[in-house]
């Protein structure tokens, strides 16, 4: 077994964390920022990711965000999920069709 992931947060950053809790973000971001301070007040991965039912990976690859991206690491990349098909043809037609 390799050496604990462990994440030290300065008390600004504790608290902005914290923060996220209250604001209007993604769950998944709030749930982010709460498994990096569940790991800086002392939880191990393990813990972590039985508390919120994920996997040791998905725990960890959070820890290696945070680390290497800071607040940004908590957010989506651009681009995830399905594109939109729609046209602005399409959208057009429908306007007009509704009227």
């Amino acid at each position: 077994m390799g050496a604990r992931l462990r994440i030290f947060l300065t008390r600004e950053q504790d608290r902005t964390l914290l923060q996220l809790r209250t604001a209007e973000v993604p769950q998944k971001v709030k749930d982010r920022a709460e498994i990096i301070r569940l790991n800086a007040h002392g939880w191990y991965v393990e813990k972590i990711a039985a508390h919120f039912n994920l996997t040791l990976q998905t725990v960890r690859e959070v820890l290696h965000n945070w680390k290497s991206k800071g607040l940004e690491g908590l957010w989506e990349l651009p681009g995830r999920g399905g594109k939109s098909k729609w046209q602005e043809e399409d959208i057009i037609f429908l306007d007009w069709s509704l009227d």
